[in-house]
């Protein structure tokens, strides 16, 4: 199935890291977040990826076609003939299309000009700045149960801040990481059917607002819960609970990655 990933905004709200590169290409354990998407996807057989680019797209084209010396450990280069031989893990295997999308466009519009890479059939999608553990297998069979156009993953946030019950003026319980109630938000992970285009007017439009409304309005939208790990990456502190997952060897979305060269 091809997997959209929307990698072309401006990431403001991550100013320090992405003046110099687009938020996608932002590092977690030496490998961009992109690379992270990317590896978990095809964890789970998917391997064919269309990335909308947009602000700074050239650094992930960059990457992509340097990808098989950056990622192989061992590289011998002869300076007369110019051949270049590569040892050791191969590259994934992988094909990904790298398509401009426009600067200004915003998600629904990126998504729009990818129709005729799509074509006629389901498509997977998601954004360029957040980790899970979702069970994508389990995600594409609920989407095919229910028929719908469209099935986005509900999440339930981690909350920004440390919890306080108050007992009086007094603190009884102090809670470092609360989730927040009983509340469900758009966790990307969408599954799709080509219909959706149909609800996206051009560059202008957020696919979170008219199109997912309008698919809510008419029935067509199903949302498959997921209680486990999510978590974007808008700030210095969520980067950093992704670093220290990663580095503890306990990051929940990289149990299927297998055995990688040391990075970062």
């Amino acid at each position: 199935m091809k997997v959209v990933v929307l990698a072309g905004g401006l990431g403001t709200r991550l100013a320090e890291e992405t003046e110099v590169r687009p938020k996608p290409m932002v590092e977690v354990g030496g490998w961009p977040i992109l690379w992270h998407i990317l590896k978990y996807y095809e964890a789970f057989g998917h391997r064919d990826f269309y990335v909308a680019l947009g602000y700074m797209g050239s650094v992930i084209k960059d990457y992509f076609l340097d990808y098989r010396l950056l990622a192989t450990p061992e590289v011998s280069v002869n300076l007369r003939s110019g051949a270049v031989e590569t040892k050791g893990r191969p590259p994934e295997d992988w094909t990904i299309h790298l398509v401009d999308t426009g600067l200004g466009s915003m998600t629904g519009g990126r998504l729009l000009r990818l129709r005729s890479h799509i074509g006629n059939e389901t498509f997977m999608l998601t954004y360029g700045d957040g980790l899970s553990n979702v069970d994508l297998d389990a995600l594409v069979a609920f989407h095919r149960a229910h028929g719908k156009l469209a099935t986005v993953t509900a999440v339930r946030p981690p909350a920004r801040f440390g919890g306080l019950l108050l007992d009086g003026d007094s603190v009884h319980e102090f809670t470092e990481k609360p989730v927040v109630g009983e509340g469900w938000i758009n966790g990307g992970f969408f599954v799709f059917e080509p219909g959706v285009f149909d609800y996206i007017e051009g560059d202008a439009t957020h696919l979170e607002l008219a199109p997912l409304h309008n698919l809510a309005r008419d029935g067509q939208l199903q949302a498959f819960r997921h209680d486990d790990f999510w978590q974007c990456v808008d700030t210095l502190r969520e980067l950093r609970i992704l670093e220290n997952l990663w580095r503890s060897g306990k990051a929940p979305w990289a149990d299927r990655f297998g055995t990688l060269p040391p990075r970062g």
